[in-house]
């Protein structure tokens, strides 16, 4: 038996739809992709979706599981997931949701700086921190709105907050950069955030221009630098998007490195099979396939699927894409010790 077996044996049309269309390449007219295409809106994950939805085209915070945010992040983070299991703006449920999201957009294109309970936020009062408009705009593009002029308004804000290194900070407080937790650190960047950096490059990489741009490049130049696999982590962000995985945290929503999240940047970014560290990872990721070709994702057994589908997409996305080869060099990580704190002057 084998993985394409496997998949489109998955009780969820979507995923079934997704393994015919994009892993199979089945064209639009294949009977058994416009019977699934009719099928999608009875997929539980989106159902789910449909009854939380309000009136408004928002979610509450309770809606997203293990979600602490406010309206605004917990509808950002459906639209995400919508935009995953193959909507967009052709849906009534995603076109709510969006004109709810750009209806709290700032005149800058900006959204609002949430109200933190983080501790590492607690004692320092930010006046920007990137993820504020990273998150609704990646939920946004997920979805097709990435050039949208509202959305476009927005990158360009967000690419203004870019350090000249090419990362992005923790934040602003005082006018002074936020300091960056040892988790979050960067190899060779002073004031580059993890948590932020990654967010923003989701951003890019959802772009159809600016996903190989430089800044997109530069930013996962700079990610590849840290030298970290975890096996565990291996598909924790695709887990996460179907609701296996909780959505907690703002600064510290990337606090997991996870290699399927990377693989999937260095297909939609254009990093070369011939760059050492993107080699590695594809090494990596072949290792912990089963023997029955899927990727177990052992703390949530039935997330084990989607994690599949995710990994051999880039998989063969990546074939295609030979033009760029990075240049930081590997880093190991190493956090923080616990109790410290750098200066911040």
């Amino acid at each position: 038996m084998t993985w394409a077996a496997l998949l489109l044996a998955d009780p969820s049309p979507c995923l079934r739809w997704m393994v015919l269309t994009q892993l199979l390449k089945r064209p639009e007219d294949d009977p058994e992709v416009i019977e699934l295409s009719q099928l999608k809106e009875s997929d539980r994950l989106f159902l789910e979706l449909q009854q939380q939805q309000g009136n408004d085209g928002r979610w509450q915070a309770s809606d997203i599981f293990g979600s602490s945010h406010n309206q605004l992040l917990s509808t950002s983070q459906a639209m995400l997931r919508l935009g995953f299991l193959g909507f967009d703006r052709s849906s009534q449920m995603v076109t709510k949701a969006a004109d709810f999201i750009f209806s709290q957009q700032n005149s800058d294109g900006s959204w609002p700086l949430p109200t933190l309970a983080e501790e590492s936020t607690k004692n320092e009062s930010y006046s920007m921190i990137p993820l504020q408009t990273a998150i609704p705009l990646r939920g946004l593009a997920a979805c097709g709105y990435a050039t949208d002029p509202r959305s476009e308004k927005a990158y360009q804000w967000l690419i203004h907050q870019r350090l000249p290194d090419g990362t992005w900070p923790t934040g602003k407080a005082a006018g002074t950069f936020g300091r960056v937790a040892g988790y979050r650190r960067l190899p060779h960047s002073r004031w580059g955030c993890r948590s932020n950096t990654t967010g923003a490059l989701w951003c890019l990489a959802l772009h159809p221009h600016r996903c190989t741009e430089e800044p997109a490049r530069r930013a996962l130049d700079i990610l590849l630098g840290r030298e970290s696999k975890e096996a565990a982590n291996l598909g924790f962000e695709v887990a996460r998007i179907i609701g296996v995985e909780p959505f907690r945290g703002f600064l510290t929503l990337f606090a997991r490195f996870d290699p399927g999240l990377m693989l999937w940047f260095c297909a939609r970014v254009g990093a070369s099979m011939d760059d050492p560290r993107t080699n590695n990872l594809i090494r990596f990721i072949h290792q912990e396939q089963g023997p029955f070709g899927l990727w177990e994702y052992s703390q949530h057994p039935g997330a084990s699927r989607w994690v599949t589908f995710d990994l051999l997409r880039s998989l063969s996305e990546l074939d295609k894409n030979r033009d760029w080869i990075s240049l930081e060099p590997p880093t190991p990580f190493t956090p923080e010790p616990y109790g410290t704190r750098p200066p911040r002057y």
